[in-house]
C-alpha cells in the first residue's frame, strides 16, 4: 500500500473542500482507493490530504495529472505544498 500525503495552505478550506470533494471521481477513476482530509487544530486553512493506492506507479502516476494540478490551482492553494510518498509496513 502506497499513501501520499499532501500539505498546503489554502486560501478558504470551504471554498477548497468544494473543489476537493467534486474532484473524487476523477480520484477513483486514476487508483485512489482511500483518502482522508486533516485541518490542523490552530489554522483551519493549513490542510493535509492523504490518498492511498495500490502501487507507488499508481501513485507517482496519480500526481502527474494535469487535471490534478488544475484542481489544486481552483481551490485556492497558497504556495507549493509539501508532498511525500510512504508504504506502509
Amino acid at each position: 500500500m502506497t499513501t501520499v500525503f499532501v500539505r498546503h495552505e489554502v486560501s478558504d478550506y470551504t471554498a477548497w473542500r468544494k473543489v476537493y470533494d467534486g474532484f473524487r471521481s476523477v480520484q477513483a477513476a486514476n487508483g485512489v482507493i482511500a483518502e482522508a482530509v486533516f485541518q490542523s487544530a490552530d489554522n483551519p486553512n493549513d490542510i493535509t490530504v492523504t490518498h492511498e493506492f495500490a502501487t507507488p506507479e499508481a501513485a507517482k502516476a496519480f500526481m502527474q495529472l494535469e487535471e490534478l494540478r488544475s484542481a489544486m490551482r481552483t481551490g485556492g492553494i497558497l504556495g507549493a505544498p509539501t508532498v511525500w510518498v510512504a508504504e506502509k509496513v
